[in-house]
């Protein structure tokens, strides 16, 4: 449970993150530009949510009864 409100909260802020990008140009992450491989790092991350709750998307409406 925990996890996947962990996902949930990492993927709203990566959606956030990309829709500041696309109206405004600006990058939240460029707040961790003294270290570019920490940015790496979390938007892999951010993308890895992105990729576990889409699978428990696909996987609760595959099979709505089991919880």
């Amino acid at each position: 449970m925990i996890l996947q409100k962990t996902a949930l909260l990492l993927t709203i802020i990566g959606g956030i993150n990309w829709g500041l990008v696309g109206a405004f140009d600006w990058n939240v992450l460029n707040i961790l530009s003294f270290a570019p491989i920490l940015i790496s790092i979390v938007e892999i991350i951010i993308a890895l949510a992105a990729c576990y709750v889409l699978y428990a998307y696909f996987i609760e409406t595959a099979n709505p009864a089991q919880k």
